[in-house]
């Protein structure tokens, strides 16, 4: 493997980055506190490795959230991999990465989502194939102007170091990501998110993975400073529990990262983890014409420059 890809230094970034966020989630929490479930796998398993999982539950601001660490390798990559990625078959692989996902109780807090990631697979006598990816995006139930603006332009301001047509293509594939097809609408307002991230060279891809890593709380907090006082009712909770309904229609159909995990044989509560504690399905729920929850269909659940 050449001397320039670097699996500790990856592996310590990515522990030390869950170690931050779950600090300063606590500080803006005022109450909650994550309380880690270290795990390891059996050895002789197909798959092999471990992670911590970290919940929060009933604080002042957080219903419950998570902010997971894992490491883990297998021996193959799943059926589901190679059918995309034929050049993986026969390889073994490690994927390690930072997943979070947390829901406020206050329905003007946003939900709010971030992931980073590496993935390497090696064959004797071969080059390895190695990637990074990763991203945030944001989930409101009743959005405001300026926190979309706001959230999108810290995005920005990430990416442009790393060139000025970073941020328009993320976000783009963002927006294409998390869109439901059986919706046909969008999670949320998106943000970033990039994938098979190497064309830039180990040294600059990683820190462009180590920058949106620690970019997320300065794009989510402050949303979350500005809201968590606004006072709602039971209209707002019952449209907050509806809309979390997509989240989980997300997450179990759409999302590669939870399908590839499950099938891959991973830890099936951390892989769950970004469920949110309740949810609730309506038949054929229309929102009233000009009401705030039809702000969100009308104007926020479709891609848009902002």
């Amino acid at each position: 493997m050449p001397s320039s890809i670097d699996k500790q230094a990856v592996k310590q970034f990515l522990m030390a980055l869950q170690d931050s966020i779950c600090l300063q989630l606590e500080r803006a929490d005022g109450a909650g506190i994550f309380k880690e479930d270290a795990w390891q796998r059996e050895p002789g398993e197909h798959l092999s490795g471990g992670g911590r999982t970290r919940v929060m539950t009933s604080g002042n601001v957080f219903e419950q959230g998570g902010v997971n660490f894992s490491h883990v390798m297998g021996k193959q990559m799943p059926a589901s991999a190679t059918a995309h990625r034929p050049e993986l078959a026969g390889r073994r692989f490690e994927a390690m990465g930072v997943s979070l996902v947390m829901h406020p109780h206050n329905p003007y807090v946003p939900t709010s989502h971030a992931n980073v990631r590496f993935f390497i697979a090696e064959k004797e006598g071969e080059e390895p194939i190695w990637w990074f990816g990763g991203g945030f995006d944001l989930t409101p139930f009743y959005p405001f102007e300026q926190d979309c603006v706001d959230w999108h332009a810290c995005a920005k301001n990430l990416c442009t170091p790393f060139g000025d047509g970073v941020y328009a293509e993320h976000k783009e594939w963002c927006d294409k990501y998390f869109y439901l097809p059986h919706r046909d609408e969008t999670r949320g307002v998106g943000g970033l998110f990039f994938d098979d991230l190497n064309q830039w060279g180990f040294e600059r891809s990683f820190n462009y993975m180590k920058t949106i890593g620690a970019g997320y709380t300065q794009a989510y907090l402050p949303i979350v400073e500005r809201r968590k006082a606004t006072g709602y009712g039971e209209r707002e909770r019952q449209f907050q529990l509806y809309r979390r309904g997509r989240y989980v229609e997300f997450n179990l159909v759409c999302d590669r990262g939870t399908l590839f995990g499950l099938q891959s044989g991973g830890r099936t509560e951390s892989i769950l983890m970004s469920m949110p504690p309740l949810a609730r399905w309506e038949y054929g729920y229309q929102p009233e014409a000009g009401s705030p929850e039809a702000q969100l269909y009308d104007h926020y659940l479709k891609p848009r420059q902002w």
